[in-house]
């Protein structure tokens, strides 16, 4: 069983920054492909990037590309999401994903094995 636990999420004004991190225990970190969804409600949920065990390939949604970055830090357990250039469209609540046995997996949420509860990013235009 994998924990994980996003922070980070808060209300911040359009233009600004915020950095979620994600905590995940339960398993070697580095054995854990991660991503970063975000959901609105009535909406289904979207990828917004997601990055490789090792930390060496990333991948992104159009919608952040150049504006988001996604790390992890292996020592500490913990995958980030350092968001600038803030919209009020990027308001939702973004979930943290793991899943084990891959190197990346990309932006289906459907192959994703554990989940966090999320965290609220609210950003008023």
């Amino acid at each position: 069983q994998v924990h994980v636990v996003e922070s980070g999420g808060g209300l911040v004004q359009a233009g600004g920054s915020l950095r979620l991190s994600c905590a995940a225990s339960g398993r070697t970190f580095s054995s854990l492909a991660m991503g970063w969804f975000r959901q609105v409600p009535g909406k289904e949920r979207e990828f917004v990037a997601a990055i490789s065990r090792s930390g060496g390939f990333t991948g992104y949604a159009d919608s952040v590309k150049g504006r988001f970055t996604i790390s992890r830090d292996n020592a500490k357990n913990t995958v980030y999401l350092q968001m600038t250039s803030l919209k009020a469209e990027d308001t939702a609540v973004y979930y943290c994903a793991a899943r084990l046995s891959t190197y990346y997996s990309g932006s289906n949420y459907e192959l994703y094995d554990y989940w966090g509860q999320g965290t609220q990013v609210t950003v008023s235009s």
